[in-house]
């Protein structure tokens, strides 16, 4: 990643919440230092966000965020009902900063002090037991998140990312030892 990549990145609240239409901050921060995207596509950031998007980059300031990413509003923090969980465990995949404990078939709940508000376990859960709650009151864009809470957002996102690339790989390992099992089988059977 690039400087001006990095800053752009440090800019950005770290909810993670793909609005901007990229998969995460870092890739709307690369998109947006290579000029393939705009600087009015972070909702979580408001007003202020596009602001400080701007001085970095130079670019002129937008004063509205782009329409079709959301519109500035206040932090909120998901909500499980409890009793209604089924532990389906959807929205553990979901969460992108590990937010939400539980297991499978086991009730859920959210640590607040995680919750980046993204909104991505909603559409996740086939009960629809998970809701927004305000968080921030009338407070909106940076004025509802602070640098510490989008430093501790993204430092749990890059573990997140971590845990899921090791497990990835572990998996990717069993299949390829599984694939050699079967085909040493394969050949002891062959004339």
């Amino acid at each position: 990643m690039g400087d001006l990549a990095a800053a752009l990145l440090d800019a950005l609240p770290q909810t993670q919440c793909t609005r901007c239409g990229y998969p995460d901050c870092r890739g709307y921060a690369e998109a947006m230092a290579h000029g393939e995207a705009s600087i009015d596509r972070c909702p979580p950031g408001g007003a202020e966000g596009v602001a400080r998007l701007a001085a970095i980059t130079g670019r002129a300031d937008v004063p509205l965020l782009d329409p079709a990413c959301g519109h500035e509003g206040p932090r909120f923090l998901a909500v499980i009902d409890e009793p209604a969980c089924i532990g389906c465990a959807l929205c553990l995949k979901a969460c992108p900063v590990d937010a939400i404990l539980g297991a499978a078939k086991q009730m859920h709940t959210v640590i607040d002090e995680h919750c980046t508000g993204c909104e991505l376990c909603i559409p996740a859960c086939p009960v629809d037991c998970i809701s927004l709650a305000i968080l921030s009151g009338d407070r909106t864009g940076w004025n509802a998140w602070s640098a510490e809470q989008a430093d501790s957002a993204r430092h749990r996102y890059e573990r997140h990312g971590a845990r899921e690339a090791s497990a990835a790989a572990t998996r990717a390992d069993a299949a390829k030892a599984v694939a050699a099992r079967l085909l040493e089988q394969a050949m002891q059977l062959t004339p």
